[in-house]
């Protein structure tokens, strides 16, 4: 039993996730390896099917593009937070992530995103969104195992891939 199971409820320390914090989700499966997912709190509704690779018809995101397409759009989320906060235009970012699949086991190898920025941001900004693009919580939250590089393009800049 943890140490701070025996203490009173009251003289227990806050617990690390509160409710504000927790979003529930539903996940019920259609059949033909489809699965129907629904954010609690909006209602808003997403569709998965295995891949074709995988037994499935990839009709629909698989989980493990969701994965990616779930980094992308959380380094985009991340940095429009910061950019709104220091007076940043963002409008117009866009991320690619290409998923590679590790075959045995059947795993994500690697998630490489590509950030293609707007122009007009100076390079102390350029340089603090960079950092700040590596702090997201999905980007946190892989396994030390997957791969995750993240590649900056700004339109005065030469292309580099």
């Amino acid at each position: 039993m943890p140490a701070c199971a025996a203490l009173p409820l009251a003289e227990r320390a806050t617990p690390l996730y509160t409710a504000s914090h927790m979003v529930e989700m539903h996940v019920r499966y259609t059949g033909d390896k489809h699965c129907e997912l629904v954010h609690g709190p909006s209602g808003s509704v997403i569709e998965t099917d295995a891949p074709k690779d995988n037994q499935g018809r990839g009709e629909r995101f698989s989980p493990t593009d969701l994965m990616g397409a779930a980094l992308a759009s959380c380094i985009l989320t991340t940095l429009a937070i910061v950019a709104e906060r220091d007076g940043i235009v963002l409008q117009g970012a866009e991320a690619r992530v290409t998923k590679e699949m590790h075959q045995n086991p059947r795993r994500v190898a690697r998630l490489p995103v590509v950030v293609r920025m707007p122009g007009g941001i100076s390079q102390p900004q350029r340089s603090k969104l960079e950092m700040i693009a590596h702090t997201c919580p999905v980007h946190r939250s892989l396994h030390p195992e997957i791969e995750a590089p993240i590649t900056f393009i700004y339109p005065d800049e030469p292309a580099e891939l």
